[in-house]
């Protein structure tokens, strides 16, 4: 018979650097990695737009929101976090209280809570922004800007959430409710100390991404005149015809403060899945 060649064996070292390589580069340093070879190609995707670093420099301090604008209140990054926090925390009551009026037998809370849903989940934002804000005025109420910007948001994502919130009390299996009854615990101890703390893990990551979308969405407010930080960019780009240099400084805020929301999310997470993590 025909002896065929074998291939070539790797020498031992080499063979031993290669079997040592997982051990050495663990998930976490291969994940960074990642992160820091395609954040560099980033830098040099946007080295190639011939930036002007003065610009930024000059304008940084306004867009961070470190200097408070014309008005005496909040500007750039600041008031756009002031903007989200308020519109989180309206939002998630607003978003609660609609999953309890879905979940509930009464036709008319029912009946409340999917229209409020259908109206602002199938409305564009924009549309709901403007009609607050030179709406409310032909009915005698005047809203401030920032005032019709939280209120709009607010309602906007509370809609959104709603259905997230039913979606995962919903979730849980509906034995834990029996169990806690036949232990004789009330039905609002039920809800508050068993049903909501398991829903929490299946709520909190799709309520996080609508808190993020919120975040950038949040620019929508500038049509109003608000001193957020896209209407600061297009201010300053349209002043000194580097539209550019500010565009991509109001990306990199957004995107930063996008990952704090993140790394928010990372760490409820871990509290709330501790039964269910996986070693990595």
């Amino acid at each position: 018979m025909t002896a065929f060649p074998q291939p070539p064996r790797p020498p031992r070292l080499a063979a031993g650097i290669l079997a040592a390589l997982p051990r050495l580069f663990g998930f976490r340093v291969r994940l960074y990695l990642t992160w820091a070879a395609l954040l560099a190609l980033c830098v040099a995707f946007f080295l190639t737009f011939d930036l002007k670093f003065a610009v930024i420099v000059n304008k940084w301090p306004n867009l961070v929101g470190l200097n408070l604008g014309p008005n005496g209140f909040l500007q750039g990054a600041a008031l756009t976090l002031f903007l989200s926090l308020c519109s989180i925390v309206v939002s998630v009551l607003l978003g609660f209280l609609a999953a309890l009026a879905r979940l509930s037998s009464s036709a008319v809370a029912f009946g409340i809570a999917t229209f409020y849903a259908s109206f602002f989940r199938g409305t564009p934002l924009l549309i709901q922004i403007l009609l607050i804000y030179l709406g409310l005025p032909q009915i005698g109420l005047v809203p401030g800007a920032i005032t019709a910007g939280i209120l709009a948001l607010s309602l906007n994502y509370g809609a959104y959430l709603s259905e997230i919130f039913r979606a995962g009390i919903l979730g849980v299996a509906r034995g834990q409710r029996e169990a806690a009854l036949a232990l004789g615990m009330r039905r609002s101890v039920i809800f508050w100390r068993i049903v909501l703390p398991q829903a929490m893990r299946t709520i909190l990551p799709p309520t996080t991404n609508q808190f993020i979308s919120m975040l950038k969405d949040s620019s929508l407010v500038s049509v109003m005149g608000v001193w957020e930080i896209m209407f600061l960019a297009q201010s300053y780009g349209r002043s000194s015809y580097r539209y550019i240099e500010l565009l991509t400084t109001a990306a990199v805020i957004y995107w930063l403060l996008s990952i704090g929301l993140e790394l928010i999310q990372a760490r409820l997470e871990r509290h709330y899945g501790k039964g269910f993590q996986e070693r990595r």
